[in-house]
């Protein structure tokens, strides 16, 4: 089993450094696992030919290689390299899936008659209304050409629901004969978080994203988090 993090990742405004609105661009953390036949990229947040970069600089492959691409959840953050494995699986969890898309069918609709309205009116739709639309459209395409993720991925490799700050968040959880790894996604987002167990702001339902946060911490050896480097849990460490 090789496990490695391709790129780190980073909030745009990290507000337990007090910041408060976005002072660079967020990106998920970017994760490979090799294990068996499989090789399998997790968020690949970065665009394309950044993502081909680091799988060329920290794994020795190219994109061809990747058999797998998992999302941790659909937040645009986690997906901007996709388009370069148009070639491999695109999964993501059931519960996901299912969350995100029927909102964004009914979002596309209701921007739709807006701008049909409009037109019937003889007025010229909005550009904000236009690049919601196109944007819906382009997300809608996405989620179509994923696949909900079988329980496991590859042997030792299993799905491993962390719902709250997004309705279907899962992470993965890989086990080895002398640790357990999960992959968290922003479930945990930032060693801050995990220190002061704290959660994203604005998360789907914040109680139940508390409770995931506690199991992962609770499940797991070694935490890749969404946001930040891969870490030690502290109950975990050995001295």
């Amino acid at each position: 089993m090789d496990i490695r993090v391709l790129s780190i990742g980073t909030l745009s405004a990290h507000p337990l450094w007090n910041e408060r609105t976005s002072v660079r661009t967020g990106h998920a953390t970017t994760t490979l696992i090799r294990t068996g036949d499989a090789t399998i990229l997790v968020d690949p947040g970065l665009p394309d030919q950044v993502i081909a970069a680091r799988l060329n600089e920290r794994a020795g492959i190219g994109p061809d290689k990747v058999t797998h691409v998992f999302l941790t959840s659909f937040n645009p953050e986690c997906r901007r390299g996709l388009g370069l494995f148009d070639h491999a699986p695109w999964l993501i969890s059931e519960a996901e899936r299912e969350s995100i898309g029927v909102p964004l069918v009914q979002s596309l609709a209701r921007i739709a008659q807006s701008i049909e309205e409009a037109k019937a009116a003889g007025e010229e739709a909005h550009e904000d209304q236009t690049a919601m639309l196109e944007m819906l459209q382009r997300d809608i395409q996405v989620l179509q050409r994923t696949t909900a993720a079988p329980d496991s991925i590859a042997p030792g490799v299993d799905l491993f629901p962390l719902p709250g700050v997004s309705a279907g968040m899962c992470g993965l959880l890989i086990s080895e004969a002398t640790r357990t790894t999960l992959i968290s996604g922003d479930a945990v987002p930032t060693r801050e978080h995990m220190d002061k167990a704290q959660v994203l702001g604005g998360a789907h339902d914040r109680e139940q994203a508390m409770a995931s946060l506690s199991e992962a911490l609770e499940i797991a050896d070694v935490l890749i988090p969404g946001r930040d480097n891969t870490l030690l849990v502290p109950s975990k460490q050995r001295f």
